[in-house]
């Protein structure tokens, strides 16, 4: 269901507000609302922001099933929903990033809710040409995840890094990767292509040396598929073809 909301006066008319997405086999409800109410409707933006933290608790007290029923049976006016319309779902937070992502139109407010999305084809199995790397929109952020300007959306290509990581999914990156990479999903980036640059996201692994002066020096570095139909792919640590460019955050849809 879609939840829309009309504010008297604010001049924009009736606007997609949020998503509600039941689980019948479980009686749970999935819901996502805007948070730019502040842009449209200052006067009402506190009361409209506390809606979805109202429904979650209803939904605990009530269950998806009959909270739906309610509102179909007393909302009106100001606040309303669709029709019920029954899609299938293999994961229950993804679909419902996709259908916020279709249905809501939000403010974009760069680094405070969105974060910018590169028209970068990541390969999460073998490295793909790309076209040069340039943004192409913005897409909103979950409320949970703190937005810094290091962070960035590109698009996953390739079955290697399933389950976690599902091809085709839009993923939230971090430009840089800060301490040690050992075991951490990085984004790899294969140096000499000029404007066709290529791309894979795996687990970084390496065994280190320690030298005669007492510094250590990286022997072997293994980019590790989490898929295990898929082989790792072991870089010479000397070959300068290749740079660390990021790290793998979290799916966003």
């Amino acid at each position: 269901m879609i939840l829309s909301v009309e504010i008297p006066g604010a001049g924009a008319g009736k606007m997609n507000a949020g998503v509600l997405l039941e689980d019948p086999a479980t009686d749970r409800l999935w819901l996502r609302l805007r948070r730019d109410w502040d842009e449209f409707a200052p006067d009402e933006a506190e009361v409209l922001s506390a809606i979805e933290d109202d429904l979650a608790s209803k939904a605990r007290e009530m269950g998806a099933t009959q909270l739906l029923r309610y509102l179909e049976e007393t909302l009106s006016n100001a606040v309303q929903v669709t029709g019920r319309r029954e899609i299938p779902v293999e994961d229950f937070e993804r679909a419902l990033a996709r259908l916020y992502r279709e249905h809501v139109q939000s403010t974009v407010r760069p680094f405070v809710t969105h974060l910018p999305r590169y028209s970068l084809a990541v390969a999460a199995g073998k490295f793909l040409e790309n076209q040069e790397v340039s943004e192409d929109g913005w897409e909103e952020a979950p409320a949970d995840l703190r937005l810094t300007p290091e962070l960035f959306v590109a698009r996953i290509a390739g079955r290697s890094m399933e389950p976690r990581i599902p091809d085709g999914s839009l993923c939230v990156f971090r430009q840089g990767v800060t301490g040690s990479r050992q075991g951490r999903l990085v984004l790899v980036e294969q140096l000499g292509g000029g404007a066709n640059d290529r791309y894979t996201v795996k687990r970084y692994a390496s065994e280190k040396a320690l030298d005669k002066d007492g510094s250590w020096s990286h022997e072997k570095i293994t980019l590790e598929p989490l898929n295990p139909e898929f082989e790792a792919w072991t870089l010479d640590p000397e070959e300068e073809r290749f740079r660390i460019g990021a790290e793998f955050v979290r799916v966003l849809d």
